[in-house]
């Protein structure tokens, strides 16, 4: 027996106001999560494209006239490598910290989720993507859309209520 007092255990939907938090805003944020983890591992399958990126940047440097060096040709594909796992590993975590606002009842923070997948659609339209990348925003959408739907507009708009 412990010398502890006792406290009921805390449930994974339950809020600090008390309301149930439904299955569809704990769904939004595990779509959102799994965008994010997805696209991070996107990120990281790069690496594995390297000797790609630098092929593409020699095709390139012989049709542009340019005459970089294979030294150089391999530093600005690690370059582009690098920026990509920063913009991601940040993309990542802002996607993180909307989804745990989200969770919380903030319709701000879905509003900008919605905008950053936005954004994402976008992005895999007018560039070449691989299936990864379609998998992180078809995620992402799930997240949208669960976030909007009738039980979610009741917790958010029952949570502002509160507040």
């Amino acid at each position: 027996m412990s010398d502890y007092p006792s406290h009921p255990a805390s449930t994974e939907t339950s809020t600090a106001v008390g309301r149930e938090r439904p299955g569809t805003i704990n769904g939004a944020f595990w779509a959102f999560l799994a965008s994010a983890v997805i696209g991070l591992l996107s990120a990281v399958l790069a690496i594995a494209n390297k000797d790609a990126l630098i092929e593409a940047a020699r095709e390139t440097n012989r049709q542009g006239g340019a005459q970089l060096s294979e030294a150089q040709l391999d530093q600005a594909a690690t370059l582009v490598i690098i920026v990509g796992l920063v913009i991601s590993a940040a993309f990542a975590l802002l996607y993180l910290l909307f989804a745990v606002k989200l969770r919380a009842g903030r319709n701000w923070a879905r509003i900008v989720l919605t905008v950053l997948t936005a954004l994402q659609l976008i992005s895999i339209i007018f560039s070449t993507n691989t299936l990864v990348g379609y998998l992180s925003v078809l995620a992402a959408v799930v997240g949208v859309v669960l976030s909007f739907t009738t039980p979610s507009n009741e917790y958010i708009a029952a949570t502002k209520s509160v507040r």
